[in-house]
């Protein structure tokens, strides 16, 4: 069982913040958000604050002694986990599935150059869900990482998994998302060859514009010979 705290505050400005803190038996999450980006958060396995924001915004330095206080409340949290266990004895706990899960790569396409194959899930409760890749039906566990927990505005919870690969011909991935609300997970599948660009719409495009050159060759030739009979 984990409980959960999050403080949405925002107004008719253009800017929305967001703070969760949250517990289990075996783990716990402190972090803030700006506009649904992900700011800051406490690293309880390394002890230490993390800013994880792009380098083409202004940096932004939370307190010192932030990391502190997110300690300071974990255990606050762990107590009124306790609380809730006994309060919510006989209700049932709340599950739902991922809504949405696609795979896709995040450049384009080209073959023995590396990309990242990008696992979306979406919609589900509680968090977390754990992911799993393959190669050509080979576990993969090498170059993968996954995103922590992020709320949506419903209440449910989206998380990005991620694959450093290098494309090659005939390859094909997949993609499986456990979570308890599924019985069995759910796998997504993505083809290098698939995505590759066909000949089939250049050979199709080239043969209409083809057939309509010619149209308009016979069009005229009978013009022509209609207006020499007059």
């Amino acid at each position: 069982m984990k409980t959960l705290c999050s403080d949405n505050l925002s107004s008719d400005s253009q800017h929305s913040d967001l703070a969760i803190s949250g517990c289990s038996d075996s783990d716990g999450e402190v972090m803030y958000a700006l506009d649904g980006e992900e700011m800051w958060y406490a690293d309880f396995d390394k002890r230490v604050g993390v800013e994880p924001q792009p380098d083409f915004i202004d940096h932004m330095t939370y307190r010192e002694g932030a990391y502190d206080a997110a300690v300071a409340n974990q255990q606050i949290c762990k107590s009124n986990l306790g609380n809730s266990r006994i309060g919510m004895k006989d209700i049932p706990l709340e599950q739902d599935p991922p809504s949405t899960f696609i795979i896709y790569p995040r450049e384009d396409v080209d073959l023995d150059q590396k990309n990242t194959l990008l696992c979306h899930v979406s919609g589900f409760y509680p968090a977390p869900v754990s992911v799993s890749w393959t190669k050509n039906g080979r576990n993969v566990s090498e170059g993968t990482a996954i995103n922590r927990p992020f709320p949506n505005k419903d209440g449910t919870f989206r998380q990005t998994a991620r694959l450093d690969f290098v494309p090659k011909d005939g390859d094909f991935y997949s993609c499986s998302v456990h979570h308890p609300a599924l019985k069995t997970p759910m796998t997504r599948i993505w083809d290098v060859e698939r995505t590759q660009p066909g000949v089939g719409p250049s050979v199709f495009c080239g043969l209409g514009l083809l057939v309509g050159l010619v149209g308009v060759a016979v069009g005229t030739f009978f013009l022509i010979k209609g207006n020499e009979c007059r």
